[in-house]
């Protein structure tokens, strides 16, 4: 993790033990008792880079030695899906600086939200990509973590404060900030119990009284020729990827969803009216071979997916001559996971998506008994909620 800790003047230097994830710094200063505590930890500073291998796994060099009796059990939501290792962590690294060049236009809500909040204020930004919400408000303090080493490179070069860190695992203690933004970050986790994990971090990092603004890509999408360049995930990746954790229905249906391939913008749209029409048809002849009360039930379910699908390929084109500047790309085509297009004289990678549907946040926040929802609405193609921490 990157951490430039010389600016924060609202911490004091405790041990080294309080960190709980590879940690490298910016700065010779440090100020932890940021972090969730261990009871005991030892630093080895020689390395913390993540490095992408020929397996598709994600591997750090070890930069933190914990004993093995005082490891806490970690819960199976904190495992990482490998659809989310494949088509998130490792995409956004491989195109991080492109990512970047692309990241500047601040959303007004989001710049109004942290305009808001007294000057003072810690405000942690999760899954912050190239940072360019920190600092946006010169009266409050920023802490921002991303998942992607090389995005937090491109922030801690840009003198923010962060650290490598998982939306589902948050590094910082309880209570520690003032109030936290999660940008279009939750639609890329794959089950329905990570997603709320996420939520339930981020109400826990700040205090009593502080504000969580959430943001993620909606269903309802304002421009619909968008969603013709999406991949819908078929059946087989919904079940084999995503688990049996996710929220998608799943059933014994006589067909199954097929991916849509990448096509050109003028084909896409009937492409995706060939497959409704098809999926249609199988539905009409499941209704007449099962049961009809069973049938009535599975017939809405499966209807339902296929109207209001959730579940997306979404993809990045990452142009030749930004492909070169690193041997990500090479190693991705390599183990099938980006594709050339000569067309368009780019390397096309697939980032996994949910989108959600109207609704969808509410229901995930509504069984927390530590935050209530104090606004919610409906900007440029996101959902988006305000929570605040009420315990």
């Amino acid at each position: 993790m990157v951490f430039n800790a010389a600016r924060l003047k609202k911490c004091f230097c405790q041990s080294f033990g309080a960190f709980t994830l590879p940690i490298t710094f910016t700065d010779t200063t440090c100020y932890p008792g940021i972090f969730k505590t261990r009871r005991e930890g030892k630093v080895d500073m020689a390395s913390s880079l993540c490095t992408l291998v020929s397996d598709g796994e994600s591997h750090t060099q070890p930069s933190l030695i914990v004993s093995q009796d005082q490891i806490c059990p970690v819960s199976n939501v904190q495992f990482t899906p490998e659809i989310e290792k494949k088509y998130v962590h490792h995409v956004y690294d491989a195109i991080a600086p492109h990512f970047s060049s692309t990241r500047f236009a601040k959303w007004p809500k989001v710049a109004t939200f942290l305009k808001s909040l007294p000057s003072g204020s810690l405000v942690l930004d999760a899954g912050c990509g190239n940072g360019k919400y920190l600092g946006l408000s010169p009266d409050c303090f920023f802490i921002g973590c991303d998942i992607s080493a090389p995005l937090i490179n491109i922030c801690a070069d840009r003198d923010h404060e962060v650290v490598v860190a998982d939306a589902v695992n948050l590094p910082y203690r309880t209570g520690f900030g003032d109030a936290a933004i999660s940008i279009a970050v939750l639609h890329h986790l794959s089950t329905e119990s990570r997603r709320k994990k996420a939520i339930q971090e981020l109400v826990r990092v700040v205090k009593k009284g502080g504000l969580v603004l959430i943001t993620v890509w909606a269903v309802e999408q304002e421009d619909r020729s968008l969603v013709t360049k999406w991949t819908p995930l078929s059946q087989k990746y919904v079940e084999e990827w995503i688990g049996p954790s996710s929220p998608r229905i799943r059933s014994p249906s006589s067909f199954t969803l097929e991916s849509i391939p990448e096509t050109e913008e003028n084909g896409s749209g009937e492409h995706l009216k060939d497959l409704k029409e098809i999926s249609n048809e199988n539905l009409q002849n499941t209704m007449h071979s099962t049961c009809q009360t069973e049938d009535d039930s599975m017939t809405f379910k499966i209807k339902k997916n296929i109207e209001s699908h959730q579940e997306y390929f979404v993809p990045w084109h990452l142009p030749y001559h930004r492909a070169e500047v690193s041997g990500a790309s090479a190693c991705a085509l390599a183990n099938g996971l980006a594709k050339k297009d000569d067309k368009k004289g780019a390397v096309v990678y697939n980032r996994y998506y949910h989108v959600f549907s109207e609704g969808e946040l509410e229901r995930l926040v509504s069984g927390m008994d530590n935050a209530v929802i104090v606004d919610q609405f409906f900007d440029k193609s996101n959902w988006c909620i305000i929570l605040e921490k009420t315990l």
